[in-house]
């Protein structure tokens, strides 16, 4: 099967996952508590003014016909209007996805810079001090939530050390966007690194063992060369697919970064607007983050095939 062939045959699988996502979206943010017309009334929620807002948001409604219209205008592009900030929804996730897709790449950049060398220096010194302090980095790393590495990076270069990066904020330009968002794109990047190092030293450790790099290594090679050329080009492939699902999943924990660093993404409008009741906003972000996620897996799937194409014709 062709390339083009596959990825068709991979979207078309997506398409039921989107549609069920929906659904889950749109009746689970319904079983939030509170009510989104006292919510914003405050003091002033008297029965008839709330009454009077449910029926102009259509909120009065029967689920099974606000879905319909909710899926009416998710169609045409339309993800409904903010209840809180008098807006379009869409308009609302648009203007802060970039945010978001930057501390996602940035962070996902960090974490190959960081797990790549020191999957190969421990799987080069199999057994020996090199490879015991390497392989205590994904024990260590895993062992702290983010907000807590969070927390404690603000603390020791957004304060203790002359303020070396900012709190807080996106920054302007594109070198303000690297220093502002340096700090939670390495919170994120300690997440992901150790499960990538682990994946990657036991790919080279049975890749360097192999007949061809013992090939390699017979016609004089150098031994940087055989770990670059010959043995990282094929360990490689099993870690891009663990990226791709820890990628996924980092998709939504960027909610809880956002939050401490005071990042302007989706994630903090998704809180913010839960604690306002929100719905349609919640919803907007929440199917966003989702075909987020359906996209990377494909990607994923795409990169996987390309570096092996026997994935195709499986």
């Amino acid at each position: 099967m062709s390339l083009g062939g596959y990825v068709v045959r991979r979207l078309a699988h997506l398409v039921p996952i989107v549609l069920g996502v929906t659904i889950l979206v749109f009746f689970l943010i319904h079983l939030v508590p509170g009510d989104p017309a006292r919510t914003i009334l405050g003091n002033q929620a008297t029965d008839a003014r709330v009454a009077l807002l449910h029926h102009e948001w259509g909120l009065d409604r029967p689920l099974p016909v606000q879905y319909e219209k909710f899926m009416g205008r998710l169609v045409h592009g339309d993800l409904g209007s903010s209840l809180f900030y008098g807006m379009g929804a869409g308009r609302l996730v648009v203007d802060r996805l970039p945010v978001t897709l930057w501390l996602i790449g940035f962070g996902t950049l960090l974490s190959v810079l960081i797990a790549v060398p020191l999957a190969a220096l421990a799987a080069t010194q199999r057994d020996r001090l090199p490879d015991h302090l390497v392989r205590a980095v994904p024990l260590v790393g895993l062992g702290f939530p983010p907000f807590w590495v969070g927390i404690v990076l603000l603390l020791v270069f957004g304060l203790h050390l002359g303020r070396l990066f900012p709190v807080g904020g996106y920054g302007n330009g594109f070198t303000g966007h690297l220093h502002s968002m340096f700090l939670p794109s390495l919170t994120v990047a300690f997440g992901i690194a150790p499960i990538l190092i682990r994946s990657l030293r036991a790919s080279l450790l049975e890749v360097l063992e192999s007949d061809y790099v013992t090939t390699a290594r017979s016609k004089g090679l150098p031994e940087r060369r055989v770990l670059v050329h010959h043995a990282l080009r094929n360990g490689i492939v099993s870690t891009v697919s663990v990226l791709g699902v820890n990628v996924g999943f980092l998709v939504g924990g960027t909610l809880v970064i956002e939050q401490v660093f005071a990042v302007p993404g989706i994630g903090q409008l998704m809180i913010n607007s839960i604690f306002q009741r929100d719905f349609p906003v919640v919803q907007a972000v929440t199917l966003v983050f989702s075909v987020m996620v359906v996209l990377v897996y494909l990607l994923t799937d795409v990169a996987h095939a390309l570096l092996d194409p026997r994935v195709r014709f499986e």
